[in-house]
């Protein structure tokens, strides 16, 4: 899987010191990587709904977003921006080390 584009996301949080963008993918959202993810924080998932969400927070940032969707929302600090490297990476790197 690849980050094809990252843009500021809609729903914006500067006021809270916080910054964030939206990674659109060019592939959907998977259970599986979002247990690629999962490592970076405590996960809250719940599949039970129509579409399924999930969110993953650490202290420096969040992610979240909805299974079987082409994005996902990113939310930093601004003080540890560089963070957001490593998701790029997991999922940048994703599917040469996971199979659906």
């Amino acid at each position: 899987m690849k980050i094809i584009a990252i843009t500021r996301s809609p729903e914006p949080c500067v006021e809270a010191g916080w910054s964030a963008s939206q990674y659109h993918l060019d592939g959907v959202v998977s259970r599986q990587l979002v247990d690629a993810l999962r490592p970076l924080g405590s996960l809250v998932l719940l599949d039970r709904l129509r579409q399924p969400f999930f969110k993953i927070e650490h202290h420096h940032y969040m992610i979240k977003g909805l299974l079987g969707d082409t994005s996902i929302r990113v939310a930093c600090h601004r003080a540890h921006q560089d963070e957001t490297a490593i998701i790029q990476k997991i999922i940048n790197t994703y599917e040469t080390t996971h199979h659906p």
